[in-house]
């Protein structure tokens, strides 16, 4: 098994992050992924880089900052790749590592059966295409329409930069999840209005049984029904933890609904919101949290054109 997941570990760095002999690459795990950590640390050395390998304790919830100790060696590596249990994806040393001009890949929460099968098995060529056009839809956006079951919810994303984590990060300062395949954005605080069902799966809670039907009133989750709204309003928190922080649109053909966001948000077909920190892309929301729950099969509109009928993207019209 081992074996197997240091020949997949090579071919993550080489093709996704461009691994070079000589760069500096820091791998930052924590104890609950040592398995997975090891397989990269010794694939980067394979490849001649300069592998270092940071083991801390796991944090706590997601968009939990490291320690920092380990913020500062993420901002003085050549790559960084961060498989915890808990997403460093949403933190301030994740985005000051990448503005330094490293290439960062998060992969929280991953598994040895995530690295075999599934969305790491993509065409990565064609998830970043697909990325790439609709993160262009997202940034030339102003408002967006999302409708479920008779259940509608709006907000703006005016002024607002889109994301687009393609699954390949070659150039400085690049950065996303592996594996990967979303565009996202972050929406404008205080304008989201309505109720949207989560039927697909939540981070931190897993897939869902049940849906949950969440109410949102001037960007604030004010209400949550579901067999799993009472966790899911605990891992929030009372305070900023319940602004909506993100609107993403999953680009990856082969992700698979797992129960692991990692994997979840990026599968096709389905978009996700997220509660919590967005002022790592481009929001002003500084929580401490970030969790993201996924809508199957929606439809979207953007400025009134419909680009997601029953989960079918229509971009390409």
């Amino acid at each position: 098994m081992q074996e197997k997941l240091v020949s997949v570990s090579v071919n993550i760095l080489k093709n996704c992050l461009g691994v070079k002999p000589g760069e500096s690459l820091l791998i930052v795990a924590d104890e609950t992924k040592r398995t997975l950590a090891d397989a990269l640390f010794q694939a980067g050395k394979e490849l001649g880089s300069e592998a270092m390998l940071a083991v801390m304790q796991a944090r706590e919830k997601p968009g939990q900052e490291p320690p920092a100790a380990i913020a500062a060696a993420m901002a003085a590596a050549h790559v960084v790749v961060a498989i915890t249990q808990q997403s460093l994806t949403h933190t301030q040393a994740r985005k000051k590592a990448a503005a330094a001009g490293a290439r960062v890949a998060t992969m929280p929460g991953i598994t040895p059966e995530m690295f075999m099968a599934g969305a790491i098995t993509a065409d990565y060529s064609q998830v970043k295409a697909i990325t790439e056009t609709v993160t262009g839809i997202l940034t030339q956006g102003r408002e967006v329409r999302i409708e479920k079951q008779g259940y509608v919810l709006e907000f703006s994303i005016a002024g607002r930069n889109g994301i687009a984590s393609t699954g390949v990060y070659l150039n400085p300062g690049e950065s996303g999840n592996l594996p990967s395949g979303e565009a996202y954005i972050a929406p404008l605080e205080g304008t989201a209005n309505g109720q949207v069902v989560i039927d697909g799966s939540f981070a931190g809670i897993g897939k869902l049984a049940s849906p949950l039907l969440l109410t949102i009133k001037d960007g604030r989750l004010v209400a949550a029904e579901g067999e799993v709204s009472e966790l899911l309003l605990t891992k929030l928190g009372e305070q900023d933890g319940r602004l909506l922080g993100e609107f993403g649109i999953g680009t990856n053909d082969k992700a698979r609904i797992t129960g692991i966001i990692l994997e979840d948000e990026k599968v096709y077909g389905t978009i996700h919101v997220a509660f919590g920190s967005n002022d790592t892309f481009g929001g002003t929301i500084s929580a401490g949290v970030h969790l993201d729950g996924l809508v199957t099969e929606p439809n979207v509109w953007i400025d009134g054109k419909q680009i997601m009928a029953s989960g079918k993207g229509l971009w390409g019209r």
